[in-house]
């Protein structure tokens, strides 16, 4: 791979992850509208989550939610919040990066994932009669 195209990847990942931080703060910001926070908490609850709703060890599947889903979510919300209180965010996450405090982690959005794993579980004990016993 060329090394400019290696250095667009890189730039392209910080923004990404100073994006999820300013996102973060755009969900405590008043002026942002309901439906773009529900959706920013989701994603900023999923992205900050130390577990991946697709594992990474599972092949190819494993790297979706973190090359396509998260992005496409972030996508998403960068388009429902309004531009002032985006760039309000972005600068308080620039701040929060440079103070080297690193990305927040959401002990909810872990919760909500392995939740989401459970109430798959008990679905398909349910739905299949699987039995593991």
């Amino acid at each position: 791979m060329p090394s400019g195209m290696i250095s667009k990847v890189r730039d392209w990942a910080r923004a990404l992850k100073r994006d999820v931080v300013a996102l973060w703060f755009a969900c405590k910001d008043p002026r942002t509208p309901r439906l773009a926070k529900a959706v920013a908490i989701f994603t900023v609850g999923y992205a900050l989550s130390p577990i991946d709703l697709i594992p990474d060890f599972i092949p190819v599947l494993g790297s979706v939610d973190d090359a396509i889903i998260l992005p496409g979510l972030i996508w998403l919300v960068l388009r429902l919040i309004p531009a002032e209180v985006m760039a309000a965010g972005r600068a308080q996450a620039e701040q929060w990066l440079a103070a080297g405090k690193g990305k927040p982690v959401s002990r909810v959005g872990a919760v909500a994932i392995v939740a989401l794993w459970i109430a798959l579980a008990a679905w398909l004990w349910f739905a299949f009669g699987w039995s593991w016993f």
